[in-house]
This record gives C-alpha cells, structure tokens and sequence, in this order.
C-alpha cells in the first residue's frame, strides 16, 4: 500500500517544494552545466523564494499536485501540467477544470508580496551551454503535437524517495484526466524520467543525444520526447495504478 497521498499545492509549499524538487534535478547534464557555479543549498533557497510565485502564475491552465507522506505531512513529490487554452473550463458554467489540482487564489496584497519577494532572488544560470538547446528546440518543434494537448511540465520525486511508486502516481493522476478528457499528453522528459514514461504507456517520439563535454559535461547530454494517447496505457500500468 502507498504510504503517500495525492493532493492540491497552496503558495505556503513553495520552501518545501524546493526542497523536494532541486535535489530531484541536481544531477541531470542539463542542471550541472547550468548551477555548477552555485550549491545545491543556495539555490534551494532561491528557488524557494520563487516557488509560491510560480505556483500563482497562469492559475487558469496550470494544475499543481504534490505527493505528501500523511504522517509527517512531508511533501516527497511534486507535478505541474498545462491545460490547453480552450480546456482550462467547462463549457457548461465555466467551472475550472480539474479543480482539486488548481492552486487556490490569494489575496491580492498577499500575491504582491509573493511577487515582490520572488523577484529579489538573484538567478544566474550559466548559459555557455545554450548552443545546445538549438537542436533541442528544434526537435521539440518538429514534434509538438498539433492537436491541443496536456503538457506534463515538471515531475520532481526527492532522491530520497525515488523508486517508491511517487513519480508513477502523480503522472498516472494527469493520464486519469487525459482519458477524461480526451487529450494527448505531451512530455519533454530528462533521461532520469524517460523509462517511467515508457513502463506506463508513453509513447517516444523523439530523442536527441549530445555531447556536452566542450562546455565540462560528462559528454551525454540527452532530451526525450513522449506522448501519451488517451487510453494507450499497458495493461500493466493498469494494474498498478
């Protein structure tokens, strides 16, 4: 049995949510070409100051969970997706699409604070790398679906609690609103990611693989592309869903 629970993020998650998430991308080519001027504990502290910002913005189309242990209320997994423009509502009332994954609105004074704060973070990246996003971008475009679609933006489990049904669970509740709605699910997955994806019934249709080491990465730096069609999920995924 899950020892964890699904539910809505709020802006009070954004320190624990940082916390949850940096360490989950610290060591992909991507975030090692880009933060290894800094540590993993200041930029936590960055990103938390900017965390409940993020969750505020587009509130219409974003959808946020987070997977929390119920006994310590500690948040070990975090997911955010993007409705497409002519989803975010239904049409009979104009009541928001999946609801219990939108972030609650805060009071206007409180959301000026929490962009007031976010914008004092001091964000850096190291861009020597960016030539290699060309291609990415490039591929990216050649295979964007050209139907309207969900995109799974972020899935970030915390190291310590990776292989544990986490990261399984919070894409499965996104495939649960896709079949509900009749959308693909589109994904630009980072290596650690990419065969979660491929066991639950994500479909690759795109993969570039680059050698980093001209800009000091270990020499594979790779991107994935997936679709998920509504329905298409392996009968073993199924099962343990």
């Amino acid at each position: 049995m899950a020892h964890f629970i699904l539910s809505q993020c709020s802006v009070t998650d954004g320190t624990a949510l940082a916390a949850n998430s940096i360490p989950a991308f610290w060591v992909d080519p991507h975030w090692v070409l880009a933060w290894r001027h800094r540590t993993l504990e200041y930029h936590i502290s960055q990103i938390a100051l900017r965390f409940p910002r993020n969750l505020l913005n587009n509130r219409e189309a974003l959808r946020h969970q987070k997977a929390v242990d119920p006994e310590t209320g500690r948040i070990l997994g975090y997911a955010r997706w993007c409705l497409p423009p002519s989803y975010k509502t239904n049409p009979d009332g104009g009541t928001p699409i999946w609801p219990e994954a939108q972030v609650p609105a805060v009071e206007p004074e409180k959301e000026a604070e929490i962009r007031r704060i976010a914008e004092t973070v001091f964000w850096d990246p190291n861009d020597d790398a960016d030539a290699l996003l060309d291609r990415v971008n490039a591929l990216e475009k050649e295979v964007t679906p050209k139907t309207p679609y969900i995109t799974l933006e972020y899935l970030a489990v915390h190291p310590d609690n990776q292989r544990k049904g986490i990261g399984r669970a919070l894409v499965t509740s996104g495939m649960n609103q896709a079949d509900k709605m009749g959308l693909d699910i589109f994904v630009h997955a980072l290596a650690e990611g990419a065969e979660l994806y491929k066991r639950i019934g994500f479909r690759l249709i795109g993969e570039l693989v680059q050698d980093d080491s001209a800009y000091g990465g270990s020499g594979v730096y790779g991107v994935y592309f997936f679709i998920y069609e509504p329905g298409s999920r392996t009968d073993a995924a199924r099962s343990r869903d």
